[in-house]
Formats: C-alpha cells, structure tokens, sequence
C-alpha cells in the first residue's frame, strides 16, 4: 500500500505522474522489497515497468546496484534496465515491459512441457554465460526471476539482478543468512563460501530437475531440513525420470555436482542440455514445431483412442460423434498437453450421463481429481488407456514399464492401476472375459440409477467380488512404482524386479490369473528394461 500511496503521490509537477514523467497504469506484482507497476513513460511514450523499493535499508542499494549490474549487460535474454530515479523516499526503475508470466508461475500451472523446460533453462543459462564473462553473478536465479515472454516460442529474460555483485562481507557468517532464496542456494554458499558462477549453474540445475520431475528436490517445510536436503544433493534425475534422454539426465546432474569446480560453466550447460535433448540451435523454438508435435504425437494419440474409444462404447451420440471426439481430443492435445488431458476426460461425460445419471455425477469428482494429479505431468495423464489395448494380447505385464515416461511413483502406481480397470471396464461394456483373471464380466445394473452414490457402490461391489482384478491393480501399481528403484541396482535389482512381479501376480489372487500370457509378458516387460539398462550406460 506504501508504493501504491507513493505512485499516487510522489510526482512533484503533477499529482497524477511520478518523478514527472511515469503514469500509473496497474500493479504488476509485489514482493518484500518492493513493488512493480506497469506504467507509462510520458516522456518517451512506451509503457514501461516501473520497480518501487524504499530508499533505506538494503533493498535501495540493491536496487541501484541491480541498474549497474544491468548496465553491463547487452545480451536479450537479460531484461534491460532503462532508467534510475530517486526521491525522498524511494527509489525507482525502469524496465522495458515485457508481456508474459514467470518460470513460477508456468510450473505451477503444469503448461511447461519437457522440450519448453529444457529450452527455457538453456536460455537462462545463455543469459548468465553473458553476465558471468562480464563479471557479474546474479546470486538469486529462480523461477520467479525468470519471465517466459507471452509468445508462440519460448523466449525467456531474467529479472532481478539486484543481487549481483553483494559486498563479500554479506555472508552466511557475517550477516546470519544468505542472500538469495534458499531452496536454490547452492550447499557452497551455504557453508559461507564466495559466491560464483557456479552457483548460479547450480541454481538452474535445481530449476531443471524441478520442472522435469513436477517437484522440488530439496524443498520442505522447515527451512533446516531444505539445507540439509541440498548439503546431502539431489536424487539422479534418471532415478525419478528414466524415459528422459540419459546424456540430458548427466547434464543436469553434472550442474547438481555439490562440489562447484565439478559443475560446467552456464555457456558449456547450455551446450549440454540442448544437445542432450537433441535441439540443434540456440533459436527460441515454437511450440508448434515439428520435433514439439512428435513430442506430443503419443499423447495426442491417447487422447483421441480414450476419447473415441469412450464416445464408441457408450452408445449416445449419432453416427460419427465418436470420430470427431477423438480428432478434438487430438487437436487439444498437439496444443497443449493438459487441454487435451482436460478435453479427454470431460468427454465421457455426457455419454455416461445417458447411461445413468448417477455413474456420471461419481465420474466427474474422479476425473477431476486425475487431472489435478496429472496437471504437471499431462502427457503422461492418459497412459491408463494401454490397458484395453494391451488386456486382448495378454500383454499387461509391460503397463509398468511402459508407464514409466509418468513423473513420480504416486503418479506411476495410478496409471498401472487404472490401466487394469480400464482393461476391465472396456471387458465390461463388450461382454468379454475380465482381462487377467478370465472371469465373465459382471452386470452392475445401474442403467438409469440417479444416484451417485449408489452407483459408485454397484462398481465397489463388483470389484469386491472379483478381488483377484483389484489384487492384480496393486500389484502392477507397486511394481511401476518400483521401477526406477530397480533400475538403480541395474542388472541386479532388475532381476529382483522381475522375479517379485512375476511371484506376486501370479500369487496373490491365489492362483486365480492364467499364469502362461502373464509370464511370457513379465518377461518381454523385463526384457524392455534389460534393452534400457544397455543402450543407456551408468
């Protein structure tokens, strides 16, 4: 409210500019040191953003030192710093106004996909290569200070080099903390060390594996345990993604090396990472690319069998609705991951509505909650709907392995899970055998049932009876959870791997499940794995 009052009041000629020459237009965000504005130059006549910070304490001086780091800056991923003022109070710094949102708020959102993440870090890291060969370290690279310009490619500017250049007497030891924002200090700077490029690597090696993974590495609610959690260093990100390419895997973890002399420069991990993920140029990259739809293409393809498949199997709509679900689901996809998980899952809806009112309403608090769990990870959303396509071939055994492009073991599990019941699902709506255990289908006798719960009872109730189906969901949920672990040990824990996958599904429905298509396919699941350890070495 004090920068609001000081736009408002800080003008000397005119009540209605500041300084002058700045008229406020709206708040662009605030922080503890200050607040921007988008406003504008009457001067220059451009809108400009506009930082408000008090004059006293460190956050002047920091801004002022940021204009003189900014200064020695020309590269354009670097946001440009225009103008300095002062007044009595505060003071002021223009920036060239760049439409968009920050690394932030994008990863919050769950719209940054892999090839964009990958991008967007390179790009950052061209920005420091620039600042660090002019002398000058940021010291507080993190999402919030990384704007992803509002445009068709990822082009990026780092904000906020109000940092740079601090007195080597603000350390750990000297003042009590460490400037910067502690879930993306490097462990050096922890131990009070001098700051250097390093760290600034470091930083957007923590970025990376962030925006790659769906969490932070080091990140927890006690500030203690965030720094022990750096000083111990971050999980191979082949561990928690292994579908990744593992020469962009060694780049990220090479940036995560705790020792800073064993990190590359910002321009060499720019290199890296690219070249790891296969981008053959430093241009910024349209999301419409050609190497950006095959990215999207597996997706896409999910997207239009469930949505398709759905429309298909639940008779409702008149002839040829199924075919053009399946091509917006498509389309959705190849725009964004999330709209065509979004588009996908609303689709059966309607159809399902028609069925039983009741099945619809207790479908849509399930499909909302699949897409608040995949909203980071959206590509890997529909990967439950291999089942039905796998379940007719006796090929279910390879769901676990092939769901292992999927962010994280929560997400893993939910995928091998609910590729079986889709597979029984699909069973249940053609009146074919129960997939794995051979059993006919049940009837639930729902047609028409108005209540949601009730509904949602009759689908329990036959999963209770055929507890063999719902015994073999956990145990391919357990056995893609496990994966990466087993993937650690390499030859040995796939070996341990495939031998408790095999033992458990054929033993825990108490011999229930035709042990002849299940064994033949743990051991082609084991074997896609085997092929994964070979042609990626430790």
């Amino acid at each position: 409210m004090e920068h609001a009052v000081a736009l408002r009041e800080a003008g000397p000629l005119d009540r209605d500019l500041v300084l002058g020459r700045y008229r406020p237009l709206r708040p662009l965000g605030s922080g503890g040191s200050g607040s921007v504005w988008l406003v504008r130059d009457e001067t220059a006549a451009r809108d400009v953003a506009l930082k408000v910070v008090p004059r006293e304490g460190k956050a002047g001086s920091r801004a002022e030192r940021e204009v003189e780091a900014a200064a020695r800056l020309r590269h354009p991923r670097c946001l440009r710093a225009l103008a300095l003022d002062r007044d009595d109070r505060h003071v002021y710094v223009a920036y060239e106004f760049v439409p968009g949102r920050t690394l932030r708020e994008a990863l919050r959102g769950g719209t940054l996909d892999d090839t964009s993440a990958v991008e967007a870090g390179a790009q950052v890291l061209d920005a420091l290569g620039h600042a660090h060969g002019k002398g000058v370290i940021h010291r507080d690279v993190k999402p919030s200070n990384v704007m992803l310009v509002e445009n068709r490619e990822v082009s990026v500017r780092v904000l906020d080099f109000g940092l740079a250049q601090v007195s080597e007497t603000e350390t750990l030891t000297a003042a009590g903390d460490v400037p910067g924002t502690l879930a993306y200090i490097a462990p050096e700077r922890l131990a009070g060390e001098e700051a250097s490029g390093a760290a600034d690597v470091w930083a957007v090696g923590v970025i990376l594996w962030e925006a790659l993974v769906g969490r932070h590495p080091f990140s927890s609610v006690s500030p203690l345990e965030t720094a022990r959690r750096i000083q111990d260093g971050a999980p191979p990100l082949a561990s928690l993604r292994p579908d990744l390419p593992r020469p962009l895997c060694a780049a990220v973890d090479r940036m995560l090396q705790l020792a800073p002399g064993l990190r590359p420069g910002a321009k060499e991990a720019a290199k890296l990472i690219r070249s790891g993920w296969h981008i053959r140029d430093e241009r910024p990259r349209a999301v419409t690319s050609r190497s950006t739809l095959a990215e999207r293409a597996g997706p896409a393809a999910l997207a239009a069998i469930f949505a398709g498949g759905a429309t298909f199997l639940l008779p409702f709509f008149p002839a040829g609705w199924p075919l053009l679900c399946a091509a917006l689901a498509a389309l959705a996809a190849l725009w964004t991951p999330s709209a065509g998980l979004a588009v996908a899952l609303a689709v059966p809806v309607l159809p399902l509505g028609n069925l039983s009112l009741g099945l619809a309403l207790a479908y849509l608090p399930l499909a909302l909650g699949w897409f608040v769990l995949f909203a980071r990870d959206a590509r890997s959303g529909l990967f439950f709907a291999l089942g039905p396509l796998l379940a007719p071939v006796g090929a279910l055994a390879l769901v676990p392995v092939l769901v292992t492009r999927a962010s994280g073991a929560t997400r893993r599990a939910a995928l091998a899970a609910f590729a079986i019941l889709a597979g029984a699902a699909v069973a249940g709506l053609t009146r074919s055998p129960l997939p794995l255990t051979g059993e006919a289908p049940p009837v639930l006798g729902i047609a028409g049932e108005p209540s949601p719960s009730a509904a949602a009872g009759a689908v329990a109730a036959a999963l209770t009876e055929h507890s063999p189906l719902a015994l073999e969901a956990l145990v391919f949920a357990a056995a893609a959870a496990a994966v990466p672990y087993a993937l650690r040990f390499r030859f040995w824990g796939l070996a341990g791997w495939g031998s408790g996958f095999l033992a458990f599904a054929l033993l825990a429905p108490t011999g229930a499940v035709d042990p002849f298509p299940l064994v033949l396919a743990v051991w082609g699941a084991t074997a896609l794995l085997a092929v994964r350890l070979v042609r990626k070495p430790r």
